[in-house]
């Protein structure tokens, strides 16, 4: 995300991507690290132009690389608010999104394609497309597919973002969840996009953090 900050800095347009191979720093939300294995993952930042801002434009990249990772590997992915993607209760894909000089935005995208392990700490939350296809995947093709489906979706209008991000997620409404210690059971995304968790206490707004169940 640091080379595409660069060039959005510089000037670079709307839609320009950085590819790696792999990643020697790989991060997620909060500063978590992403496991990065040389050759299995597929890593793109994109600089995106627009007035919108997290969490709509992060669930619609959910949705963008969701309708991707499905349509080329034949899987059926959900979404897990507010950004990651999920095969089988484990994350194969996950956005994060930054501001960046010259109110730019960069999109983050990791998806575990090709991987065939993970570390121990990892095997019972991660998971890769070939682990659960059993067959390796084009990277070029779902980068493309990413890249255009990312384009597409970030201009879709938020409340509709956030009506298909509700239908293509099971975490939005009904799950019993917990989020950085907080325990209750999700009932649907207010007109930002923040998550509702109706808890003992009442119901909650919930602005960011991770959600687990």
């Amino acid at each position: 995300m640091k080379d595409a900050a660069a060039l959005a800095a510089r000037g670079e347009p709307h839609g320009t991507a950085v590819v790696a191979e792999y990643q020697t720093a790989g991060i997620g939300r909060h500063g978590r690290t992403w496991h990065s294995e040389a050759g299995g993952g597929l890593y793109v930042s994109i600089i995106l132009r627009l007035p919108a801002a997290a969490p709509a434009l992060t669930m619609a990249l959910g949705l963008a690389v969701q309708q991707a990772v499905d349509d080329l590997a034949g899987v059926a992915s959900d979404l897990r608010w507010p950004n990651d993607v999920m095969l089988n209760n484990r994350k194969v894909a996950g956005i994060l999104v930054q501001s960046a000089e010259g109110g730019a935005l960069i999109a983050g995208i990791g998806v575990n394609v090709n991987q065939s392990n993970f570390p121990e700490e990892l095997k019972d939350i991660a998971t890769s497309l070939r682990i659960e296809t059993g067959v390796e995947h084009s990277k070029d093709a779902l980068l493309d597919r990413i890249i255009a489906e990312s384009l597409r979706h970030a201009a879709i209008d938020k409340a509709e973002i956030l009506r298909r991000f509700e239908a293509r997620s099971s975490y939005v409404r009904g799950k019993a969840v917990e989020v950085d210690g907080l325990k209750g059971v999700t009932a649907g995304l207010d007109g930002e996009g923040f998550l509702l968790l109706q808890t003992d206490s009442g119901l909650r707004t919930i602005m960011s953090g991770g959600v687990r169940g």
